[in-house]
């Protein structure tokens, strides 16, 4: 099982979650607003933000346009990504959030990333003191590893405060997820937002076609999705899109909210056109047929066990 989570009047996360990365950055105001709108449409009740995205531009429209149903949607937004994890960066980013989302409380803050240099006491004692104030709901953690989470949640419990949600990787050709972060968020009834469905794009099958995008325009997503067999992935992906008629983008979403720990992807795009087959997702109907048949198209990664003797 996982957690639940809720809006302030109380309405459960939807199935997908929209990630505003591109918001006044790839996609101006007006497509953002598009896309935004695309989501409320479809159901999409949780939105996912960060301190760090688009120099601030990300939360700034993301506040404008939840304004009128603020009460029935979930707005989570990042610290510490750069800074450090200690108290002083962490009070002064949320605030700054608050700000500039024009919000009391943030329904989700999620410390950004695991800061090896801060001791997570004085970390989770800046959180517990936020909550205290009534500026935070519920605490979460992006790019954790799992023996990090659990630390992490034994730590908070001292604070009062439990680790409600993570932000893993997770795609059908970055799968290392499966080893441990998603049973362990399972066994501790975390919720799983994992972040990229479609590999930086890979999985839409446009690379293949002479497509531009990240992993053509960024060294980062070039390196991180660039073997042979991730594009050959994607070939195929894209091969048993055409034969079931439906879009690989849609497929790839799918199947990761397939997962049988039901994560709650986070799905993201620069336009409306681009979002459309990710949100077709929300009513894709995936049979264990084709799940498997998409499984297939990547190689499933090692037990820990395995990996431990292979180290010995």
């Amino acid at each position: 099982m996982n957690y639940m989570l809720t809006s302030l009047d109380g309405t459960p996360a939807s199935r997908l979650a929209f990630g505003t990365m591109q918001f006044g950055g790839r996609a101006d105001a007006a497509a953002s607003r598009a896309m935004f709108d695309a989501c409320i449409a479809a159901g999409i009740t949780h939105f996912d933000t960060a301190h760090v995205y688009t120099d601030g531009a990300s939360e700034t429209l993301l506040g404008q346009f939840v304004q009128d149903r603020r009460d029935s949607l979930i707005v989570a937004t990042k610290a510490a990504y750069i800074g450090g994890a200690g108290r002083a960066n962490i009070l002064a980013s949320a605030e700054t959030s608050r700000q500039r989302m024009q919000l009391d409380t943030l329904d989700v803050l999620y410390l950004h990333r695991f800061d090896p240099d801060t001791p997570l006491t004085e970390s989770f004692a800046a959180l517990a003191e936020l909550k205290d104030l009534g500026h935070i709901r519920q605490v979460g953690l992006s790019n954790f590893a799992a023996w990090q989470v659990v630390k992490a949640a034994h730590i908070a419990a001292d604070f009062g405060l439990e680790i409600t949600v993570i932000q893993p990787m997770y795609n059908l050709v970055k799968r290392q997820a499966e080893v441990e972060i998603l049973p362990m968020a399972h066994d501790l009834d975390i919720l799983v937002a994992p972040y990229s469905p479609l590999g930086g794009g890979l999985l839409t099958g446009k690379y293949a076609t002479g497509g531009t995008g990240r992993l053509s325009e960024d060294d980062r997503y070039a390196a991180r999705y660039g073997q042979e067999v991730m594009h050959g992935a994607a070939a195929g992906l894209a091969a048993l899109a055409r034969d079931l008629g439906t879009h690989p983008a849609t497929l790839a979403v799918a199947w990761a909210a397939a997962h049988p720990t039901r994560p709650t992807p986070i799905i993201s795009a620069r336009s409306l056109a681009q979002l459309e087959p990710s949100l077709a997702a929300l009513n894709y109907q995936m049979t264990p047929q084709t799940y498997a048949a998409i499984a297939a198209l990547s190689p499933t990664p090692p037990p820990a066990t395995d990996r431990l003797e292979e180290q010995s």
